[in-house]
């Protein structure tokens, strides 16, 4: 786990040696970790904390997993709480990010889209906020999570939630640009090195991993979309009971370029903190230059030649 400086500590430098000090600073990103139940308030309480204890800590870009806002008992539920972005929670955050001055990555959000009187079905949206509260991007989720392991998990997000039809170009962030996915996006590696073609310099995968999933493939998997897209990974969990029927894996991490772990929470609810480091990623981008040998003039053509 890195820390900031704390700005206290710049604010007793004289003001030269402060500016000096604060450009020879890497930007720090804070990851989230949290318990989402159906109680909305209680969550808002509990995100609004943590944002507001990593701006103190200096970080530039906060990140909340998916469900962040709640995490319903059933699909009849999860359709009711939800909100559209014009909503009074959305306004909420909006205001937090303005207060505190951060930009805040809020992955998995409920919407009900403009399409909501005709499907009854929500999206799952990754909504990017800059530190004025604006709203930058909005990534709708475009491959959804259904699968069943049997005697262990069962989900079915297409029952309720419309998939996504575009994947949102990288967002320039005091930490650099920034992709945007969602949980099960992890799986694909298209999406990262899509992104990462579009000038992806840092790629988060907000989630609610399941336990016998995220024992087995979380970290593995992140770390080898780091790896093969030579971007940071920033992925932030959601942890414990959320209700009687869900146990979420919790393990946010953030994973270096190399595919190191350089922040990692454990257990229950809090932060890590990382720097991200971008002169240290164009190096490698640089030494190991997978980027320019790719083949595309061959991939896709395989049992297609004649």
């Amino acid at each position: 786990m890195l820390s900031a400086v704390p700005r206290s500590v710049l604010c007793r430098l004289r003001p030269g040696a402060a500016l000096r000090r604060a450009m020879a600073m890497k930007p720090l990103v804070a990851v989230g970790q949290v318990t989402s139940t159906p109680d909305k308030e209680q969550n808002w309480a509990a995100c609004a904390g943590l944002v507001r204890e990593a701006a103190q800590r200096g970080a530039c870009l906060v990140f909340l997993p998916e469900g962040f806002d709640y995490i319903g008992c059933n699909p009849a539920q999860t359709l009711s709480l939800a909100e559209g972005l014009d909503g009074p929670l959305m306004g909420r955050y909006m205001e937090l990010a303005r207060d505190c001055g951060v930009w805040l990555s809020l992955g998995g959000f409920h919407e009900r889209g403009q399409d909501w009187a005709s499907t009854q079905r929500i999206y799952n949206c990754h909504v990017l906020l800059d530190s004025t509260g604006r709203l930058v991007a909005a990534y709708r989720k475009t491959h959804l999570c259904d699968v069943e392991l049997e005697g262990r998990v069962s989900m079915k997000e297409s029952g309720f939630t419309n998939p996504g039809t575009e994947i949102v170009a990288p967002v320039s962030t005091p930490a650099g640009k920034l992709g945007l996915s969602i949980c099960y996006d992890l799986r694909f590696p298209e999406l990262s090195l899509a992104l990462q073609r579009a000038g992806a310099e840092i790629l988060t995968y907000p989630s609610a991993f399941t336990m016998p999933t995220g024992s087995a493939h979380w970290e593995v998997l992140l770390r080898a979309r780091a790896i093969e897209s030579q971007c940071y990974v920033v992925a932030a969990a959601q942890t414990g009971k959320n209700h009687e029927h869900r146990t979420s894996y919790g393990h946010s991490l953030v994973a270096d370029p190399w595919g190191a772990v350089v922040a990692q929470c454990h257990e229950g609810p809090g932060l890590c903190y990382a720097e991200i480091d971008l002169e240290y990623l164009h190096r490698i981008r640089r030494e190991i230059p997978v980027q320019s040998h790719r083949r595309h003039d061959l991939y896709g053509t395989v049992g297609l030649m004649p």
